[in-house]
């Protein structure tokens, strides 16, 4: 180690003027008698050393570069003289203080000096005795130092521990030098094995090992020679440890460079055979991609970057870690239909056969189809439409995507985005990560083989977002028509077109749908069907489909119309017809299983069968049962599942005060439209003939039944004001009443959604008469009449206007 001033010459080569007289330049034990010193104290010159530690009765070989250390040097040779050395704990300093060195030094003598041909000079030491430095003075030409002479604390001759302890120290030593290359390994194990003395043996291998420095002064300052052979002891056991580890990876590493060599050989070898057959397979990859390539319908740019990509393939060794990334980035290239599109099948007829064919009802999206289909016969280039299906699920929403590829003759294809929450799923993977690739859009129209499919993006209202990114952000770039025709791919890196491709997205709520991704959508809702859709959606496709799943035919079972209603009726509770496939494909089974056993049973499978064949009813049947009760008034909600009736039942009791107590497991939003009902007939009692008396006498309970479902939003406003008034005013609603709508503190009545689901939820229930807010009319007029046979509606603007009509 080579330092400012003094370094150990362990690792040094040098020449000096008389190297006969220069055995080694490593610290050695001294020969034959050494010098003593006499006292307890005193004061001699000092000598700093730096990143080395002088120990008794071992000789250190040192540099000398400092002018005062030079002088000092020169002058304790030539007198014979003592000096005090110690170790630097700063090796900055130029004239160290006592605070800048390791207090415990080493009394010594200047044994030779040897003038070196780069004009510095070497000087031998030997240890003489520990001491401890305790006060450092500045003179004109070197330091000394005052010090107090440490005293050695031997163990006894017989102590066993000791005698083993030093043995051990002796082993290891000995394992040291033979692993270590900064240690000259046989005159240092033969030195060790021939130390009699402890003591020497000590000071010998804490001079000459590679121990760190703070170390070794922190052994010399022991007194005690068990302490300082504890110490060493501890610290060989680090240095061997270090060094087994160093071995095991060294081997390790040496074994797989071996490993390659072979397999480089190997390989080399299997190249040269590979050519004597006739062909490699690298080569047959390049010409393979090639010819793939000659039949692109890219353009330049597109052709330009493969050439290039191509090329760099060329170059690349078989075996290099990036050669497997090149080659499938260069196959994604060439496998991706380039302006390559399928021809549209444009007979709307045909058109409107299949989407008949394959699904009952869902008038709009089957127009929105044909009305795409009518525009790309007129104007050939024609960007698709990307359209956002939302509604209830089991509705025909992802199985309609299917059709619509099957009118247009296109390839189709499904994406499921529940879940995802990754961006390089949408856009694709770096191609500085390993396994890189690119991301599902384009994965997918590479396996559909053409630039134009029709693509679903099923749930999209599943999407989610963490660290990794927002993959909702990512499709704003894919669902943009004006931007989609270079669509961006992290591991492609090239712009790619995906104006012509149909997108399809498919949604149970658009609530959760980021704003800038559903205004690049056309928005169609598809609602959930009536019971006597339901049966015939069961009739057309559900049971033909679950005979042949089941291996019967209609000779075997059928289904009567009463049969089909009671299942609809009494065993689901939906908005599309997933539970009613499964009910239907149960009863089947329970047929199948009657004929492999060969048993009797009733080919037309009646409701009085059901029971057996299903268990006993799930649901009741939805039925108004309000029985003209004053306070109890029937509202309209939606759900997920479609609409539903719910009752609201008001009750008064006679406590000071006016306390509104609210039961049935009420979200906020409902919780305010009660708080503002009763504010309101608060501030308009005379208009009700309510008296303030009865207002201040009474408090009012509101409850809604089945507490266990949670309810919340604004559509129940009019239905809890109608019931207060009632209640208030001891008039009974009038019978089969329904209502929905949102109230204001002022009395206005606010129109609501799910319009179509509350009316057919009505229906169900035997409902005869529905009061809506009058901006709710739009609603009622897009809704086919089928569904409003045997219903009158009754519009309003204000709650007064509600009172009027719904009490008697």
């Amino acid at each position: 180690m080579i330092d400012n001033d003094l370094f150990n010459t362990n690792n040094t080569n040098f020449i000096v003027k008389n190297m006969e007289q220069l055995d080694n330049i490593i610290a050695m034990p001294a020969e034959g008698e050494t010098d003593t010193f006499v006292g307890s104290e005193g004061e001699l010159p000092f000598l700093p050393l730096r990143n080395v530690v002088l120990f008794p009765n071992v000789l250190l070989s040192i540099i000398v570069a400092r002018k005062k250390s030079h002088t000092l040097v020169i002058e304790a040779y030539q007198t014979g003289a003592q000096i005090v050395t110690a170790t630097q704990r700063d090796t900055s300093v130029e004239d160290p203080a006592l605070t800048d060195i390791y207090e415990s030094g080493t009394i010594a003598k200047v044994i030779k000096i040897y003038e070196l041909p780069d004009g510095s000079t070497s000087a031998i030491l030997q240890g003489i005795k520990r001491a401890k430095i305790t006060e450092i003075n500045s003179g004109k030409l070197y330091q000394n130092a005052k010090f107090e002479v440490l005293e050695d604390i031997l163990p006894a001759n017989n102590d066993k521990q000791f005698i083993a302890l030093i043995e051990a120290i002796k082993d290891l030593a000995i394992k040291i030098a033979k692993l270590s290359n900064e240690i000259p390994g046989y005159d240092i194990i033969f030195a060790v094995r021939n130390f009699e003395d402890p003591n020497v043996l000590v000071s010998y291998i804490s001079a000459n090992y590679p121990i760190k420095v703070d170390v070794k002064a922190s052994i010399l300052a022991l007194d005690s020679l068990q302490d300082r052979a504890d110490k060493l002891f501890e610290a060989l056991t680090n240095e061997a440890q270090l060094l087994d580890i160093k071995t095991t990876i060294e081997s390790k590493a040496q074994s797989e460079i071996n490993r390659q060599h072979r397999e480089y050989y190997l390989q080399q070898q299997m190249k040269t055979i590979q050519d004597e057959l006739g062909g490699n397979v690298v080569n047959q990859d390049i010409e393979n991609l090639k010819g793939r390539a000659k039949d692109k319908k890219w353009d330049d740019t597109v052709k330009a970057i493969f050439e290039k990509e191509l090329s760099k393939l060329e170059r690349m060794h078989p075996h290099a870690p990036d050669y497997p990334v090149q080659q499938n980035y260069v196959d994604t290239i060439v496998s991706l239909p380039w302006n390559e599109y399928s021809d549209d099948n444009l007979d709307m007829k045909h058109a409107r056969e299949i989407l008949d064919r394959d699904h009952f009802g869902l008038e709009k999206v089957k127009d929105r189809i044909i009305e795409h289909l009518a525009v790309l016969k007129l104007k050939k280039d024609l960007k698709a439409p990307i359209v956002c299906l939302w509604g209830p699920p089991g509705v025909g929403k992802t199985s309609l995507g299917k059709s619509i590829a099957d009118v247009l003759e296109r390839k189709y294809i499904r994406v499921s985005l529940g879940g995802l929450n990754d961006e390089a799923e949408i856009r694709g993977h770096r191609r500085t990560y390993i396994g890189s690739m690119c991301g599902r859009i384009l994965s997918s129209i590479k396996k559909a083989g053409t630039s134009n499919p029709v693509f679903v993006l099923d749930e999209i209202d599943k999407l989610s977002s963490d660290y990794r990114g927002d993959p909702a952000s990512a499709m704003l770039e894919v669902l943009d028509p004006e931007q989609n025709n270079a669509f961006h791919d992290n591991f492609l890196d090239i712009d790619f077109d995906l104006s012509k491709v149909l997108f399809i997205a498919t949604a149970n709520s658009i609530a959760s749908i980021p704003q800038p991704l559903l205004d690049r959508m056309e928005l169609i809702e598809v609602n959930g069907y009536i019971p006597d859709e339901k049966c015939e959606i069961a009739v057309r496709h559900l049971i033909p489909k679950q005979l042949k799943l089941n291996g019967l035919d209609n000779e075997q079972i059928k289904f009567s119309e009463s049969t089909i209603r009671d299942i609809i009726a009494s065993y689901t509770r939906e908005s599309g017809v997933r539970e009613l496939d499964r009910l239907i494909a149960k009863v089947m089974r329970k047929i199948a299983t009657k004929i492999a056993l060969e048993e009797p049973y009733s080919i037309t499978a009646a409701p009085e069968h059901l029971k057996e064949y299903l268990g006993l009813e799930k649901f009741d049947q939805e039925k108004f049962h309000g029985e003209e009760l004053v306070g109890v008034v029937t509202g309209l909600a939606w759900t997920q599942f479609g609409g539903e009736i719910l009752y609201i039942e008001t009750s008064l009791n006679r406590t000071k005060g006016g306390k509104l107590t609210l039961t049935g497991n009420l979200g906020a939003v409902m919780k305010e439209s009660a708080m503002l009902a009763l504010e309101y007939i608060k501030s308009h009692a005379k208009e009700f003939d309510i008296s303030e008396k009865k207002l201040d006498q009474h408090s009012v309970h509101i409850h809604v039944p089945e507490g266990a479902v949670p309810k919340d939003g604004p559509s129940a406003g009019v239905a809890i004001l109608t019931a207060m008034v009632s209640s208030f005013t001891e008039r009974k609603v009038k019978k089969r009443f329904a209502m929905t709508g949102e109230i204001t503190l002022r009395g206005k009545v606010l129109p609501v959604g799910g319009i179509k689901e509350k009316i057919l939820a009505a229906k169900r229930a035997g409902i005869t008469d529905i009061i809506l807010c009058s901006d709710n009319q739009k609603d009622i007029d897009d809704i086919k009449n089928t569904y409003l046979e045997g219903l009158n509606f009754h519009y309003i603007k204000n709650m007064k206007q509600a009172i009027d009509i719904a009490l008697d």
